[in-house]
């Protein structure tokens, strides 16, 4: 600390922040805060440059989450700024990575409405009537969304279906839900979508009941990440300013 610069105590920094002064001891600790100096009797002493890294911590968490924001900070204060940098780098990576399958989920569900549109779930017939109460055979699912049962198969190991097994037999038995599943696979991979993108969209519909549910929870996840963004957007912001500052120093 320069020896013209204002000298600030603990109280000094935690009190227009809101936080206790042994958050701030902690945050310290921890090499949020670069080192402070100390009296001779061993109190800390803080200038203006950790009221600065406060600033800078607090904006970095809102948009990288206290754990990154904190191994950001500690970096940059350990003289690492490239590591520092290739923290937030991988941070930007993972939300891009999560933007990218969000969008395909909302395209596959796109995809299974336009189905759904053209191609309404047949009434009860004969594929169906033989074993209605139980569920149908393998054979029966693949005639009736018009795909060879290897397939199904294929779909299963692939960790996409589930079906039960009958008792004694252990006969594959597809409910209900396994045949709308079996059939949006279907669709999906003849619009040569991945497994690894068909299998987010089953996930979501079987948590969320409906595709009406999951395009709704698609959407409010699209705002989240549209608020991280803008919150990572400016924690990046406060984070140049105050590399800018240690530099200077």
């Amino acid at each position: 600390m320069k020896s013209d610069e204002r000298r600030l105590r603990t109280v000094d920094l935690a009190r227009p922040a809101g936080l206790s002064t042994q958050q701030i001891r902690n945050y310290e600790d921890a090499g949020v805060l670069p080192p402070a100096g100390r009296t001779g009797s061993g109190y800390r002493v803080f200038g203006e440059v950790h009221r600065h890294a406060l600033t800078t911590y607090r904006a970095l968490r809102q948009g990288y989450e206290p754990v990154t924001a904190t191994r950001v900070m500690r970096a940059v204060h350990d003289g690492d700024v490239s590591g520092a940098l290739a923290l937030v780098d991988a941070a930007h990576a993972a939300l891009h990575e999560e933007r990218g399958s969000l969008r395909a989920a909302s395209e596959a569900l796109e995809a299974l409405e336009a189905l759904a549109r053209e191609e309404p779930e047949p009434s009860d017939g004969p594929a169906r009537s033989a074993r209605s109460a139980d569920g149908l055979r393998i054979g029966e699912v693949a005639a009736l969304i018009g795909v060879r049962t290897s397939a199904l198969r294929v779909w299963e190991a692939a960790g996409l279906l589930a079906p039960g097994r009958e008792r004694g037999t252990t006969y594959r038995v597809y409910g209900p839900a396994d045949v709308r599943d079996a059939r949006l696979v279907r669709t999906l991979r003849r619009s040569h979508y991945l497994f690894d993108q068909i299998r987010p969209v089953l996930d979501g519909l079987r948590r969320e009941g409906s595709s009406e549910a999951l395009r709704a929870a698609v959407e409010a996840r699209g705002q989240l990440l549209t608020a991280r963004t803008r919150a990572m957007l400016a924690g990046a912001g406060a984070l140049h300013a105050y590399l800018e500052e240690t530099t200077a120093r």
